[in-house]
């Protein structure tokens, strides 16, 4: 019990560290914090579904398709949800935008694909029991993506600029750096992360329209709890939440495993407003 407990809370923590590294990558470049991250997820997981079942693909045309997909999606986020509210003087408009958004596309989903959860198809075909690839593909994922993430923003010059995006969005303009074609390339690359998020998750949350609100959510908490732009910290984030939510399943189950997530969300938020592993910033006046 204890192994089943671990390996499906370590999948479950991947998943959610994916979509909070999905949020802070949208975020890095445009303040904005787009609540499709969730549905972008869940979209991997519905694409993957479609090209490889139904559409009877090899896994890794599946695979490369469903990354296309989500990357496109993820620019029309930019397009329509955040370039209009950036801008107006009143960016926090972007709360209501980027949610109307993602309630589109989970509509959309639902009436094109169905309102009942799909089969996802096995990807490798390795593992029984606690090893059976469900419970590893997340996590193996999970770790790939964040050290090509790391390789990026240290290595290459796209990376270097996304960082300056990041740190100081006024400088880097004033040094010619091409500022809106550098959001449209994040919220590229944050498709193409929720995808990889939903398509090594299929197999676990299946190809379901609902999994983007519960991805939305589950996903914002390790970047709370990490700190908003901390990869890393959403990484450990996600993990944790993943091995709580699964024992506290185990210990009380069913709605109050759901209501001990909520719970000591709130108590880490009030202990530190700006995450375990984030640091206070300052505020333009």
């Amino acid at each position: 019990m204890l192994g089943s407990i671990i390996a499906s809370g370590l999948a479950a923590g991947a998943i959610y560290a994916l979509v909070g590294i999905t949020y802070n990558t949208m975020f890095s470049t445009s303040r904005v914090m787009s609540f499709t991250a969730g549905q972008l997820a869940m979209l991997g997981g519905v694409f993957g579904s479609l090209f490889m079942l139904k559409m009877g693909m090899p896994t890794l045309v599946g695979f490369a398709l469903t990354l296309i997909a989500c990357a496109i999606i993820g620019v029309i986020t930019e397009f329509v949800a955040v370039r209009p509210v950036l801008k107006s003087l009143e960016q926090h408009l972007y709360v209501l935008s980027t949610l109307a958004l993602a309630l589109m596309i989970q509509q959309v989903t639902a009436i094109k694909w169905g309102t009942e959860p799909q089969p996802f198809p096995r990807i490798v075909g390795l593992g029984t029991g606690v090893w059976d690839e469900k419970f590893w593909l997340p996590v193996v994922a999970c770790g790939l993506t964040i050290l090509g993430l790391e390789y990026l923003y240290r290595r290459t010059l796209v990376g270097h600029a996304f960082m300056a995006i990041a740190e100081d969005n006024f400088a880097a303009r004033a040094l010619g750096l091409p500022e809106r074609n550098l959001r449209v390339a994040s919220y590229a690359l944050a498709g193409v992360i929720g995808g990889v998020a939903g398509f090594a998750g299929g197999e676990l949350m299946l190809a379901f329209f609902a999994n983007g609100a519960l991805l939305n959510f589950y996903g914002f908490v390790p970047v709370a709890l990490g700190g908003l732009g901390n990869n890393r910290g959403a990484l450990i984030g996600g993990l944790a939440l993943g091995l709580f939510q699964q024992a506290a399943n185990f210990l009380v189950g069913g709605i109050f495993s759901s209501v001990a997530v909520f719970a000591i969300f709130i108590i880490v938020l009030l202990a530190a407003p700006s995450g375990l592993f984030g640091s206070a910033t300052a505020r333009r006046v």
